[in-house]
């Protein structure tokens, strides 16, 4: 499923991260780069040490990614070149609002920090839906928005694709795509 929003293509697809061809991925991170479980683990298994050993690099020098931005890596032996450590929120049903205004920074600063680099394509999970908890149907509107926001302004990106683990999360998005920008194309 696709929609043009300005000047750049922004995409669904159910899948794994893990195998996108895009310049870089988005990781959905922990403040400290650590690795251990869900979309972390997998990336970091897949593209191997180097990954975690220059996570642990950037920790050393800039200290821990305060939630709401992100930091970057290599792909390791990925099919992409980088792979962008977005920290969301730990979802706070007692402040949506924050929980909201935390995953939307995010968002902008992965995409941010592909244009810093030059990239023309950047694939992002579900952000903080995992173990931090973010209901997938909030979450999908956050997201959404928060990207289509950040492309109406200046950007070189020319695709941003949602890669959605799984057909529930992939309707949700699909649905709420939809519903924020009307019929989409396949």
């Amino acid at each position: 499923m696709k929609v043009q929003v300005h000047r750049t293509a922004l995409e669904l697809v159910e899948g794994d991260i893990t195998e996108m061809a895009t310049d870089a991925i988005v990781n959905a991170a922990n403040e400290y780069l650590a690795h251990g479980g869900g979309v972390a683990g997998a990336i970091a298994r897949k593209g191997g040490p180097t990954i975690q050993q220059e996570s642990d690099d950037w920790i050393r020098r800039h200290g821990p990614v305060p939630t709401g931005s992100a930091a970057i890596t290599s792909g390791g032996r990925l099919k992409a070149r980088y792979v962008i450590h977005a920290v969301g929120p730990i979802y706070d049903r007692t402040a949506p609002e924050r929980s909201a205004q935390l995953l939307a920074s995010a968002v902008r600063a992965a995409l941010r920090m592909a244009d810093e680099y030059h990239l023309k394509s950047v694939a992002l999970p579900a952000i903080s839906t995992g173990i931090f908890g973010y209901p997938m149907e909030e979450a999908a509107e956050v997201l959404l928005r928060a990207a289509a926001d950040y492309l109406q302004g200046e950007t070189g990106l020319e695709r941003v694709v949602f890669c959605l683990y799984g057909p529930s999360a992939y309707r949700v998005f699909a649905d709420t795509l939809e519903r924020l920008m009307g019929p989409a194309t396949c």
